[in-house]
């Protein structure tokens, strides 16, 4: 796991942290982000030493600017090396820039840079009101921007969130503008589909199921989480609506695509069971011997 901090005057810092199953103990490397308050990270799918980031830092003419780079770990050390650092932030290592991904021609917002799936030999970033694809060259040295999609609205809102479709050899890409969700075709660069008010209020992240073609699951300030089959987008196939303030992010889990997890300005963290659109709607867990069904529980 990869978790960033945020802070306009101190340098800031890339903590890799490694859950060791046997001994039930967490591990951690820490790295130096000198570049600015992180905002978003993503991992390449294919090189583990290679992440992009979103992040804030203050121009020379004063000004708080948002940007997005790749970088590279100088090394990712095994689990029995990691160590808790020095109290000293000289002593920690630092992240090597591979290379920026230069979007100021677009606009100042750049709330998410993501990977494509499977190769990780292209990126989307979302600069205000666009979607930007880029091809990245070998090892990351170099990001060329191939296409971008202008999303036309009323009032020009900005987008929030995306996610990449694993399915359907990685061409579609759902972003979310407002209270709306719409999906492009980066083959055409033309849109695809759209949820017209997918939620009351301002929609906080998306994440399609690695597993099951279709699925998509979404979140937003009007505290619910929402999954969706995209072939029928006139109503959520579930609706939970188990936090009590917003809700930032939902994430499936890769193997076991029942079990999705929320996290809320609640404070909480929500581990759910939705297997009515999963894609083994009538299996169960190993050592689950509970009856079927939607279920939820705290963790």
């Amino acid at each position: 796991f990869l978790v960033g901090t945020q802070s306009l005057k101190c340098d800031n810092q890339i903590h890799v942290l490694v859950y060791n199953e046997e001994t039930n103990s967490l591990n951690k490397a820490v790295y130096i982000h000198s570049a600015g308050e992180l905002w978003h990270l993503a991992c390449s799918p294919t090189d583990r030493t290679l992440f992009s980031s979103c992040y804030n830092e203050i121009s020379k003419a004063g000004k708080c600017e948002m940007q997005a780079a790749i970088w590279k770990l100088p090394e990712v050390p095994a689990v029995g090396d990691l160590s808790p650092p020095d109290d000293g932030l000289a002593s920690l290592p630092r992240l090597e820039k591979v290379t920026h991904l230069d979007t100021q021609k677009y606009g100042s917002e750049v709330p998410r840079v993501l990977w494509e799936p499977t190769e990780g030999r292209k990126l989307v970033s979302l600069v205000n009101n666009n979607v930007l694809m880029w091809d990245l060259a070998s090892a990351g040295t170099s990001a060329t921007l191939t296409g971008c999609i202008t999303v036309e609205l009323k009032g020009n809102p900005k987008l929030t969130c995306a996610a990449w479709n694993p399915h359907q050899s990685c061409t579609l890409v759902a972003a979310a503008v407002d209270t709306g969700i719409k999906a492009f075709d980066l083959r055409s660069m033309q849109q695809a589909w759209q949820i017209e008010g997918a939620h009351g209020q301002l929609v906080r992240e998306l994440d399609f199921n690695p597993n099951r073609q279709y699925f998509l699951a979404s979140c937003g300030d009007d505290c619910l989480a929402k999954f969706w089959d995209v072939r029928n987008p006139s109503a959520p196939a579930v609706t939970l609506s188990d936090h009590s303030h917003w809700v930032w992010s939902v994430r499936y889990n890769h193997f076991h695509d029942q079990l999705v997890l929320t996290s809320s300005s609640d404070s909480r963290v929500i581990l759910s069971r939705v297997a009515s659109v999963s894609s083994e709607p009538f299996g169960h867990l190993v050592d689950d011997d509970e009856e079927g069904g939607d279920e939820h529980k705290e963790k």
